[in-house]
C-alpha cells in the first residue's frame, strides 16, 4: 500500500474518531493455528522456487482480475499466467477486510490467519498454490504488518499491542483512519505477527511474502522476522520489501521496490535524460549483495489507480513496450501488474471494485510480453550478467555479459527517430538479433525509429 497515493481517499472517506466498536469474530478456518501450535504442513514444499536473480513476478489484484473477483478466478487463468513466462505469482491480500470504520481496503485486515469470504476459502487458496506449483510457479502472499482493522480481535484482546496516546487511546496509522497502528515496541505483538506469517507457510504451502510499507517497522523487527522465516528449512522463501531502505537488504530481504526507477520513467519519456536510469541503478542497489536486487515495474496496484495504466500514462503501446524492455533487461527483476500484458487502458482505482480487466483486447502486446520474458528466461547474461551502461540523453543502451555470452540492448526512449553514436567499445562488432535470428553488424551509428528496441546477442 502506497501511503501517499491513498491518504487523501482515506481522509475524505473516514471518521477521525478512534473509538472502538464491539468486535464480531472474523471468519475463520478450522485449521487456523493456535498461539502455541503451528499448523501441519499442507502439501509438499515446492522445490522449484527460482533463484532470486531469475524471478519474473506477476501481481494479481483479485478484485479486478476476473468476473468472480476471487481466488477461483485466478485458478481459472493459471495457464494464461504461466504462458507469459512468469515464475512467481504475487497475490494481493487474501484476508478478511474490516467493517468498522472501513473504506473497503484489502489492506485493512480483520484476521491475519484466515481467508476472506469475498475471495474464497482456504481450500481455494491451497488449490491455487497447488495449481501454480504444478506449473512450476511460486506463490507469495501480500503481508500487512503495520496495522489492523479497528474490528480485529487484537483491538480488545491486546490493546497494548497498538500505538496509544497518553490517555491510552489506540491511534490510527498516520494518514489513515481506517486502520489502527501496531506497536513494534511490544514483543508479544511481534511474536504474534511473526507466528502468523510462519503459519501461512505451513497452512497453504506458500513461497514467501511481499511486505507492505516495509520501511515503517524498525529494522530489527525485520531481522527477527526474516531470521525466523529463513529457519524453515523445508522452504526456500522469497521476501520482497515494499520499501527503499538499504537496511532492508541487511535484514535479509531479497528485494526492495524500484520507486526511483518508476518515478523517472515518465520524465524520461517526456524528454528528461535517459541517464536518470543510471542514477536509479546506483541509488537503488546500495546495500544489495549476492542475489539481492530491485523489483522494477511499469505499474502496480497503488500507482495504476493514481497515475493511470502504463499505456495511457506513457503515451501509447510503443512507449510502454519500450519501457518494459528496459524493466525486463537492464537491472533487477521485472514485475508485471495484471492487465499490463494486455495494454489494458483503464486505471484500476482503489478499492479496486469498479473495474474488471478485459482479457484478450491486445493480443499483439501479450505476444510481445511473452517474447521479452522468454528471452530473459533463456539468457543467463540478462539475468545475471555484468551490466555496462552506454546510455545517452535519448537512448537506453547497455550490455549484460557473463562468461563468453553477451547481450547488447538499445532502446529509443523518444517518439522521434534517433541516430545513436555507438561507443568505441561497441563499434564494428557482429551480433545476432535475439528475436529475428538475423546477423547484425553494429557500426559507428545506429538509427532507431520512435521507441524502437534492439536486442542483440553473441
Amino acid at each position: 500500500m502506497n501511503f501517499l497515493s491513498l491518504a487523501l481517499l482515506v481522509l475524505l472517506s473516514c471518521s477521525k474518531s478512534h473509538s472502538v466498536a464491539p468486535v464480531t469474530p472474523p471468519p475463520s478456518d478450522t485449521t487456523v493455528a493456535t498461539s502455541n501450535t503451528l499448523p501441519a504442513q499442507y502439501g509438499t514444499p515446492f522445490t522449484g522456487v527460482p533463484d532470486p536473480r531469475d524471478v519474473t513476478i506477476y501481481q494479481v489484484n483479485m478484485r479486478a482480475f476476473s468476473n468472480t473477483h476471487d481466488l477461483q478466478g485466478v485458478i481459472n487463468r493459471l495457464d494464461s499466467i504461466k504462458a507469459l513466462g512468469v515464475n512467481v505469482i504475487y497475490l494481493m491480500p487474501v484476508y478478511p477486510v474490516g467493517v468498522y470504520k472501513s473504506i473497503n481496503s484489502p489492506y485493512c485486515i480483520r484476521s491475519l490467519d484466515s481467508v476472506g469470504t469475498e475471495f474464497g476459502t482456504l481450500t481455494d487458496l491451497r488449490n491455487l498454490v497447488d495449481g501454480a506449483h504444478s506449473r512450476n510457479m511460486a506463490v507469495i502472499l501480500d503481508w500487512v504488518v503495520n496495522q489492523t482493522s479497528w474490528d480485529h480481535p487484537w483491538i480488545t484482546q491486546h490493546p497494548n499491542w497498538y500505538v496509544q496516546n497518553a490517555s491510552g487511546v489506540i491511534q490510527a496509522l498516520p494518514g489513515y483512519t481506517d486502520v489502527a497502528a501496531l506497536n513494534f515496541a511490544n514483543d508479544s505483538m511481534r511474536s504474534a505477527m511473526i507466528f502468523a506469517m510462519k503459519s501461512w507457510v505451513y497452512r497453504a504451502n506458500i513461497d514467501g511474502f511481499r511486505c507492505d510499507y516495509a520501511d515503517n517497522p524498525p529494522i530489527d523487527f525485520w531481522q527477527q522476522t526474516i531470521d525466523t522465516l529463513r529457519n524453515i528449512s523445508s522452504h526456500q522463501l522469497l521476501l520482497l520489501a515494499e520499501g527503499t531502505r538499504s537496511a532492508n537488504y541487511g535484514a535479509g530481504f531479497d528485494y526492495n521496490f524500484g520507486f526511483t526507477f518508476y518515478g523517472n520513467l515518465l520524465p524520461i519519456i517526456q524528454g528528461s535524460s535517459v541517464t536518470l536510469i543510471d542514477n536509479a541503478n546506483t541509488s537503488e542497489f546500495v546495500g544489495a549483495t549476492g542475489t539481492q536486487a530491485i523489483v522494477r515495474y511499469l505499474t502496480n496496484h497503488d500507482v495504476d489507480g493514481s497515475d493511470g495504466a502504463p499505456v495511457t500514462r506513457l503515451g501509447g503501446i510503443p512507449a510502454a513496450n519500450a519501457a518494459f524492455v528496459v524493466v525486463a533487461y537492464m537491472k533487477g527483476v521485472p514485475f508485471v501488474y495484471n492487465g499490463t500484458e494486455e495494454a489494458f487502458p483503464t486505471a484500476i482505482v482503489f478499492p479496486f471494485t469498479t473495474v474488471t480487466i478485459n482479457w484478450g483486447i491486445n493480443p499483439g502486446v501479450t505476444a510481445f510480453y511473452k517474447q521479452v520474458i522468454a528471452f530473459r528466461d533463456s539468457s543467463v547474461a540478462i539475468r545475471r550478467g555484468t551490466l555496462v551502461s552506454y546510455d545517452n540523453n535519448d537512448v537506453c543502451a547497455f550490455t549484460r555479459t557473463t562468461g563468453d555470452s553477451s547481450v547488447l540492448v538499445l532502446v529509443n526512449m523518444r517518439d522521434t527517430t534517433i541516430s545513436y553514436p555507438v561507443p568505441a567499445a561497441l563499434q564494428n562488432t557482429s551480433w545476432t538479433d535475439a528475436f529475428a535470428g538475423t546477423a547484425v553488424t553494429v557500426g559507428t551509428q545506429v538509427s532507431l525509429t520512435p521507441y524502437q528496441y534492439m536486442v542483440l546477442t553473441h
